[in-house]
């Protein structure tokens, strides 16, 4: 029994046990099934996240094969579905990264830590685009290590890779901008820098960690440093200021830069700031000084040039005007404005106007730039003076035309006056070797009739016939002595003389005979002494005189005066002589007058005004050449119908003046030795005739040669040699110089056709003891000799 109910005991226990048991079950099971409920919900909570995620989420194996996708995923890479990109796309090493570099280091990366995350990596879209994504990826293994498959999610950043792609370059053109720009860039905050740009250390001189935190006034010049430290405050302080201006500073080295600024306010870290933007301008400043002193330069040139200068617009527009060019022509800009109204007042008359308005159309239409347009033309001035006018104008490279404008008026007068003188000059060259050659025939006749009347009585009926020979002679030598003063032939006797006693003797005399003439005479009280030929000079005022007389048929009256002056350089260049002290005689009438064209030929030899077989008028070209063989001038102011008067200027002399002495010559015979050396046979012959005649033993030569030649044989009985100016081959002044070589002592008398000149001066000056002129006769010649020999 006891077993029994130990058994049922056993039995109720165990009965009692597996109702715990079962209800444990039965609870477990409960727990079971809501547990599976509950993973069903989670599984659908998860499905909901995985279905409807933004963010792509996949799993594959191992190997790479995707098994599941969410349509994120798909999206992402183009597809419509999870089902289309998990049939397209196994292998996530060769289908879902373009680039190596990116499917390499994933692999690596996940192989390595067993996750990944944030990973940035190109991908592949449907369409062969490339995408920016984010990859979260983890290995998931077993409990022996094994993998049992990837799983991750992934984002398309594509979006904010292209912004940072964008901005990054933008940020790199912004720093390529800021670094290689040509200016200088700066942010000055509370008076300091706190940015600078690699420009602004070149502009500067300085590296960045030498200017970064230094005050911006460091660098600047001091004598600009207030101006550019109150702009930067009151700028600073929101004043109205300006933001751009100039200043200088000082670079590293030491120079002196000059730089532009311009600024902007701005916030830099929170606070305030100036960024200035700054420009190395020191080239720029050194070309406006530089063009400002070339201003200066034209500006001086222009004002004080010796040449009138005028800048005219494309359109005619009178620009600029020089105070040269109103001098010259008494306009100034307001007078005219333009070029229209220059050539109306430049051109009255309208025929030249439209030629001169033509001509200078053609220039400007055929001149390329910078080239020169020279012309000449007579204009109107102001004050209706007439000057001749060379224009030279250039055209500039706008347009505009420069034009210079030089008076030339006086330089043509001169120029017409040196045409006159060189005419003259030639005429009288022609006409001194007709008087030469003319003299030396009357020396034939003068030397032949002088002998013929030694050997005849006075009552000889031949002895008056020789003595009207010797008066024509006299007649044709005065004709000569004519020529030759016109041809400047030389001076025969100078010494100081008084103009004011040649005018009294001169004008006394011609008054005596021409009553219906008034003479008035006007002398300066103390007048300086002239060096001339008396004889000349007195020639020329009775030949002035005489000229006057002419011009006045029904009378009429002559003034005459004298005057000390002092020329200077402006009056003489007219002239063409020196200046100094001069003494001026001027001789007036008040007779017929003459025109320009008269005036110009007046001192032409043989000019005349007068009929035919009236007159030689070899008077006033006589009076030119004597007053120029003295070194003078002479000046013509004449008008028709209003007289005309002659100015004579002479050089005053510092001596004083000589009393001519009378000497009247007569024939003296002699003894002694005579060589005559000339090359005219005729003259050598008559020569040698009378001066046997005279007694001398004559020995002849016809050069200068010979005549060495004789003399060194003869020397010691040579007496005298007449030796003849102007000889072919060897000139008489070199034969005169050998001569002397042989013998210092030599006496030797120059003879000449020419009267004295300035070459045969040149000799006696060396120490020749006389000069003779031809034609001589037996008197003349004779009292020389003995004159010579005496010495």
């Amino acid at each position: 029994m006891k077993d029994l109910i130990k058994t049922n005991q056993q039995l109720t226990e165990e009965i009692s046990f597996l109702k715990q048991r079962i209800k444990k079950l039965e609870q477990s099971e409960l727990k079971h099934i809501k547990a599976e409920e509950k993973l069903r919900e989670s599984e659908k909570k998860y499905q909901n996240i995985f279905e409807n995620s933004v963010e792509g989420i996949f799993r594959a194996t191992g190997q790479g094969r995707f098994t599941n996708a969410n349509p994120a995923a798909a999206h992402m890479l183009g597809y419509e579905s999870p089902d289309e990109l998990i049939n397209s796309m196994t292998d996530i090493a060769t289908q879902l990264y373009v680039y190596p570099e990116d499917r390499d280091k994933t692999l690596e990366l996940l192989l390595k830590h067993g996750v990944i995350k944030n990973f940035e990596v190109k991908c592949r879209h449907k369409s062969g685009n490339v995408i920016w994504g984010v990859l979260n990826m983890q290995l998931v293994k077993d409990g022996q290590g094994n993998i049992l498959y990837i799983e991750g999610t992934c984002q398309d950043i594509s979006e904010r890779k292209l912004a940072e792609v964008a901005l990054r370059e933008s940020e790199e053109r912004y720093r390529q901008l800021v670094e290689n720009i040509n200016k200088g860039i700066c942010v000055v905050q509370d008076s300091m820098l706190k940015f600078v740009n690699p420009m602004l250390m070149d502009i500067f001189g300085y590296s960045d960690h030498n200017l970064i935190t230094l005050p911006f006034t460091e660098f600047i010049h001091p004598d600009d440093r207030n101006m550019v430290l109150e702009s930067h405050t009151r700028r600073m302080k929101g004043e109205k200021f300006p933001t751009k201006y100039e200043f200088r500073i000082l670079n590293s080295y030491g120079s002196i830069r000059w730089v532009e600024l311009d600024s902007v306010l701005i916030q830099w870290e929170g606070k305030p700031a100036s960024l200035a933007f700054i420009g190395d301008i020191t080239e720029r400043k050194q070309a406006e000084e530089q063009l400002a002193y070339e201003r200066q330069k034209f500006a001086i040139l222009s004002e004080n040039a010796p040449f009138g200068m005028a800048l005219i617009e494309i359109n005619g527009q009178f620009l600029y005007i020089n105070p040269k060019f109103s001098d010259i022509f008494g306009y100034d800009l307001g007078d005219i404005p333009d070029g229209k109204t220059w050539f109306r007042k430049a051109y009255p008359d309208a025929a030249l106007r439209h030629e001169v308005v033509s001509g200078w159309l053609i220039g400007l239409n055929s001149t390329s730039y910078g080239e020169q347009r020279p012309k000449v033309y007579n204009v109107t001035c102001k004050d209706g003076s007439i000057k001749t006018i060379n224009f030279i104008t250039v055209l500039l490279g706008n347009g505009d035309n420069i034009m210079v404008c030089e008076d030339i008026t006086e330089r043509k007068k001169l120029e017409i006056q040196l045409i006159h003188a060189q005419k003259m000059e030639a005429i009288g060259t022609l006409s001194g070797g007709i008087a030469h050659d003319f003299n030396n025939i009357l020396m034939g006749i003068q030397g032949y009739a002088s002998i013929m009347m030694l050997d005849i009585s006075t009552d000889h009926p031949h002895y008056e016939r020789l003595k009207r020979i010797e008066e024509q002679v006299k007649n044709a030598s005065d004709l000569t002595r004519q020529l030759l003063g016109f041809a400047r032939g030389g001076k025969y006797v100078v010494k100081p003389v008084s103009m004011n006693e040649l005018i009294e003797k001169t004008s006394t005399m011609f008054g005596r005979t021409k009553k219906e003439i008034a003479i008035h005479r006007k002398y300066e009280s103390d007048v300086w002494a002239v060096e001339a030929d008396q004889g000349q000079i007195e020639q020329v005022l009775l030949n002035l005189y005489l000229n006057a007389w002419q011009a006045m048929p029904a009378g009429g009256d002559i003034s005459i005066e004298t005057k000390n002056i002092v020329i200077g350089e402006n009056f003489v260049k007219t002239y063409l002589v020196t200046p100094g002290r001069y003494v001026r005689t001027s001789i007036s009438d008040t007779g017929v007058g003459m025109d320009e064209r008269t005036k110009e030929r007046i001192f032409e030899p043989f000019f005349t005004t007068k009929e035919l077989g009236r007159g030689t008028g070899l008077g006033l070209a006589m009076v030119y050449g004597i007053i120029k063989s003295h070194n003078g001038f002479i000046d013509v102011i004449s008008e028709p119908g209003k007289g005309t008067t002659f100015a004579i200027y002479f050089h005053a002399s510092e001596k004083d003046v000589v009393k001519k002495e009378s000497v009247t010559p007569e024939m003296m015979r002699g003894t002694g030795t005579v060589i005559i050396v000339d090359d005219e046979p005729d003259v050598l012959a008559v020569s040698k005739e009378i001066l046997e005649s005279l007694g001398y033993s004559v020995y002849t030569v016809k050069n200068g040669e010979e005549a060495i030649t004789l003399y060194k044989q003869k020397k010691d009985k040579i007496d005298l040699i007449v030796l003849d100016m102007i000889m072919p081959g060897l000139s008489g002044s070199e034969t005169f110089d050998r001569i002397r070589e042989v013998s210092p002592s030599a006496k030797i008398i120059l003879s000449s056709g020419y009267s004295l000149n300035s070459q045969a001066q040149q000799i006696m000056d060396k120490g020749c003891q006389g000069f003779i002129q031809k034609p001589f006769d037996i008197a003349q010649i004779s009292l020389m000799i003995r004159e010579v020999l005496g010495k």
